[in-house]
Protein backbone atom coordinates (compact mmCIF):
# COMPACT_ATOMS: atom_id res chain seq x y z
CA UNK A 1 0.00 0.00 0.00
CA UNK A 2 1.12 3.26 -1.07
CA UNK A 3 0.10 4.89 2.69
CA UNK A 4 2.55 2.50 4.35
CA UNK A 5 5.76 3.72 2.74
CA UNK A 6 7.58 6.40 3.49
CA UNK A 7 6.78 9.88 2.43
CA UNK A 8 9.94 10.30 0.60
CA UNK A 9 8.76 7.35 -1.09
CA UNK A 10 5.54 8.90 -1.81
CA UNK A 11 6.53 12.37 -3.16
CA UNK A 12 8.86 10.34 -5.44
CA UNK A 13 6.09 8.56 -6.82
CA UNK A 14 4.14 11.51 -7.17
CA UNK A 15 7.10 13.15 -9.42
CA UNK A 16 8.26 10.40 -11.92
CA UNK A 17 6.02 10.26 -14.65
CA UNK A 18 3.82 7.44 -13.70
CA UNK A 19 0.49 8.38 -14.08
CA UNK A 20 -0.70 7.43 -10.31
CA UNK A 21 -0.48 8.47 -8.01
CA UNK A 22 -1.28 11.52 -9.16
CA UNK A 23 -3.67 14.72 -7.93
CA UNK A 24 -6.04 13.01 -6.70
CA UNK A 25 -4.31 10.76 -4.47
CA UNK A 26 -2.32 13.98 -3.01
CA UNK A 27 -5.62 15.66 -2.60
CA UNK A 28 -6.95 12.66 -0.57
CA UNK A 29 -3.40 13.12 1.64
CA UNK A 30 -3.70 16.74 2.10
CA UNK A 31 -7.51 16.73 3.28
CA UNK A 32 -5.94 13.40 5.93
CA UNK A 33 -3.37 16.08 6.95
CA UNK A 34 -5.80 18.24 7.75
CA UNK A 35 -7.76 15.72 9.56
CA UNK A 36 -4.43 14.78 11.43
CA UNK A 37 -3.97 18.42 12.57
CA UNK A 38 -7.48 18.56 14.10
CA UNK A 39 -6.27 15.09 16.14
CA UNK A 40 -3.05 17.17 17.28
CA UNK A 41 -5.36 19.78 18.32
CA UNK A 42 -7.75 17.56 20.07
CA UNK A 43 -4.99 15.80 21.51
CA UNK A 44 -3.05 18.25 22.98
CA UNK A 45 -6.50 20.09 24.39
CA UNK A 46 -7.74 16.51 26.21
CA UNK A 47 -6.75 16.84 30.08
CA UNK A 48 -4.98 20.25 30.07
CA UNK A 49 -5.37 22.61 32.75
CA UNK A 50 -7.69 25.27 31.80
CA UNK A 51 -9.43 23.10 29.07
CA UNK A 52 -11.71 20.66 31.68
CA UNK A 53 -15.12 22.28 30.80
CA UNK A 54 -14.59 21.47 26.89
CA UNK A 55 -12.43 18.14 27.52
CA UNK A 56 -15.84 16.04 26.30
CA UNK A 57 -16.13 17.94 22.73
CA UNK A 58 -12.47 17.36 22.27
CA UNK A 59 -12.88 13.92 22.67
CA UNK A 60 -15.83 13.83 20.44
CA UNK A 61 -13.91 15.80 17.90
CA UNK A 62 -11.54 13.37 17.85
CA UNK A 63 -13.13 10.51 17.86
CA UNK A 64 -14.27 12.39 13.97
CA UNK A 65 -11.33 13.48 13.04
CA UNK A 66 -9.72 10.02 13.14
CA UNK A 67 -12.86 8.38 11.49
CA UNK A 68 -12.03 11.17 8.87
CA UNK A 69 -8.25 10.79 8.77
CA UNK A 70 -8.60 7.08 8.08
CA UNK A 71 -11.21 7.66 5.28
CA UNK A 72 -8.78 9.82 3.77
CA UNK A 73 -6.24 7.54 3.80
CA UNK A 74 -8.49 4.84 2.46
CA UNK A 75 -9.07 7.10 -0.68
CA UNK A 76 -5.67 7.50 -2.06
CA UNK A 77 -5.41 3.63 -2.99
CA UNK A 78 -9.33 4.20 -4.50
CA UNK A 79 -7.95 7.37 -6.55
CA UNK A 80 -5.33 5.07 -7.94
CA UNK A 81 -8.11 2.26 -9.08
CA UNK A 82 -10.41 4.60 -10.22
CA UNK A 83 -7.79 6.38 -12.34
CA UNK A 84 -6.06 2.83 -13.78
CA UNK A 85 -9.57 1.39 -14.33
CA UNK A 86 -10.69 4.36 -16.81
CA UNK A 87 -6.89 3.78 -18.33
CA UNK A 88 -7.78 0.11 -18.92
CA UNK A 89 -11.07 1.03 -20.80
CA UNK A 90 -9.03 3.03 -23.34
CA UNK A 91 -6.45 0.12 -23.75
CA UNK A 92 -9.43 -2.39 -25.01
CA UNK A 93 -9.64 -3.15 -28.33
CA UNK A 94 -11.73 -1.39 -30.94
CA UNK A 95 -11.36 -3.11 -34.19
CA UNK A 96 -15.09 -4.51 -34.90
CA UNK A 97 -18.26 -2.41 -34.10
CA UNK A 98 -19.08 -4.55 -30.78
CA UNK A 99 -15.35 -3.68 -29.68
CA UNK A 100 -16.03 -0.33 -29.99
CA UNK A 101 -19.77 -0.15 -28.13
CA UNK A 102 -17.89 -2.64 -25.27
CA UNK A 103 -14.55 -0.42 -25.41
CA UNK A 104 -17.28 2.84 -25.32
CA UNK A 105 -19.45 1.46 -22.21
CA UNK A 106 -16.39 0.81 -20.15
CA UNK A 107 -15.05 4.11 -21.14
CA UNK A 108 -18.42 5.29 -19.86
CA UNK A 109 -18.16 3.46 -16.20
CA UNK A 110 -14.83 5.03 -15.54
CA UNK A 111 -15.36 7.91 -16.42
CA UNK A 112 -17.85 7.95 -13.77
CA UNK A 113 -16.42 6.10 -11.58
CA UNK A 114 -13.50 8.97 -11.71
CA UNK A 115 -15.45 11.63 -11.18
CA UNK A 116 -17.36 9.78 -7.88
CA UNK A 117 -13.91 9.08 -6.51
CA UNK A 118 -13.25 12.42 -6.28
CA UNK A 119 -16.44 13.69 -5.13
CA UNK A 120 -16.46 11.38 -2.46
CA UNK A 121 -13.07 12.63 -1.22
CA UNK A 122 -14.54 16.23 -1.23
CA UNK A 123 -17.39 15.66 0.70
CA UNK A 124 -15.57 13.74 3.35
CA UNK A 125 -12.82 16.98 3.05
CA UNK A 126 -15.86 19.13 3.52
CA UNK A 127 -16.48 17.22 6.86
CA UNK A 128 -12.87 18.45 7.62
CA UNK A 129 -13.20 21.36 7.32
CA UNK A 130 -16.70 21.94 9.23
CA UNK A 131 -14.86 20.23 12.12
CA UNK A 132 -12.06 22.23 12.52
CA UNK A 133 -14.17 25.00 12.69
CA UNK A 134 -15.84 23.42 15.63
CA UNK A 135 -11.87 22.49 16.97
CA UNK A 136 -10.77 26.30 16.44
CA UNK A 137 -13.48 27.34 18.97
CA UNK A 138 -13.05 25.07 21.75
CA UNK A 139 -8.97 23.74 21.42
CA UNK A 140 -5.98 24.30 23.48
CA UNK A 141 -4.73 28.10 22.36
CA UNK A 142 -1.03 27.05 22.32
CA UNK A 143 -1.49 24.94 19.44
CA UNK A 144 -4.51 26.70 18.12
CA UNK A 145 -2.56 27.81 14.62
CA UNK A 146 -2.28 24.01 13.59
CA UNK A 147 -6.14 23.43 13.48
CA UNK A 148 -6.17 26.79 11.03
CA UNK A 149 -3.25 24.98 9.30
CA UNK A 150 -5.48 22.32 9.46
CA UNK A 151 -8.75 23.68 7.60
CA UNK A 152 -6.30 25.25 5.07
CA UNK A 153 -5.08 21.93 3.89
CA UNK A 154 -8.47 20.27 4.31
CA UNK A 155 -10.07 23.72 2.16
CA UNK A 156 -7.21 23.19 -0.63
CA UNK A 157 -7.51 19.28 -0.54
CA UNK A 158 -11.21 19.80 -1.21
CA UNK A 159 -10.85 22.07 -4.26
CA UNK A 160 -8.08 19.53 -5.16
CA UNK A 161 -10.21 16.72 -5.51
CA UNK A 162 -12.74 19.51 -7.33
CA UNK A 163 -10.38 19.58 -10.16
CA UNK A 164 -10.12 16.05 -10.88
CA UNK A 165 -14.65 16.17 -10.89
CA UNK A 166 -14.39 18.58 -13.31
CA UNK A 167 -11.88 16.84 -15.62
CA UNK A 168 -14.07 14.38 -16.17
CA UNK A 169 -17.70 14.97 -15.65
CA UNK A 170 -18.00 16.94 -19.24
CA UNK A 171 -16.99 13.50 -21.53
CA UNK A 172 -19.72 11.44 -19.29
CA UNK A 173 -22.81 11.17 -21.76
CA UNK A 174 -24.96 10.89 -19.20
CA UNK A 175 -25.72 14.32 -18.35
CA UNK A 176 -28.47 13.76 -15.51
CA UNK A 177 -25.24 11.80 -14.00
CA UNK A 178 -22.75 14.33 -14.65
CA UNK A 179 -24.76 17.52 -13.77
CA UNK A 180 -26.25 15.80 -10.42
CA UNK A 181 -22.11 15.14 -9.46
CA UNK A 182 -21.32 18.76 -10.51
CA UNK A 183 -24.01 20.26 -8.54
CA UNK A 184 -23.32 18.27 -5.21
CA UNK A 185 -19.81 19.68 -5.63
CA UNK A 186 -20.58 22.95 -6.27
CA UNK A 187 -22.59 23.14 -3.23
CA UNK A 188 -20.07 21.46 -1.41
CA UNK A 189 -17.37 24.76 -2.44
CA UNK A 190 -19.91 27.42 -1.67
CA UNK A 191 -20.38 26.36 1.37
CA UNK A 192 -16.46 25.68 2.23
CA UNK A 193 -14.70 28.60 0.75
CA UNK A 194 -16.57 30.95 3.00
CA UNK A 195 -16.39 28.46 5.83
CA UNK A 196 -12.53 27.92 5.68
CA UNK A 197 -12.19 31.76 5.78
CA UNK A 198 -14.23 31.96 8.46
CA UNK A 199 -11.93 29.61 10.34
CA UNK A 200 -9.00 31.02 9.75
CA UNK A 201 -9.90 34.18 10.86
CA UNK A 202 -11.24 32.62 14.09
CA UNK A 203 -7.37 31.14 14.54
CA UNK A 204 -5.74 34.50 14.05
CA UNK A 205 -7.62 36.37 16.52
CA UNK A 206 -7.03 33.91 18.80
CA UNK A 207 -3.40 33.69 18.15
CA UNK A 208 -3.20 36.74 20.41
Amino acid sequence: MITQSPVTTFLDELASAAPTPGGGSAAAIMGAMGAALVSMVCNLTIGKKGYEDVEAQARALLAESEALRARLTEMVAEDIAAFDALMAAYKLPKASDAEKLARSAAIQRGLQGATQVPLDCAKVCAEVVRLAGRCAEIGNQNVISDAGVGVLAAWGALRSAALNVNINAPSIKDREFADAKLAELNALLAECGPLSEQVHTRVLGRLG
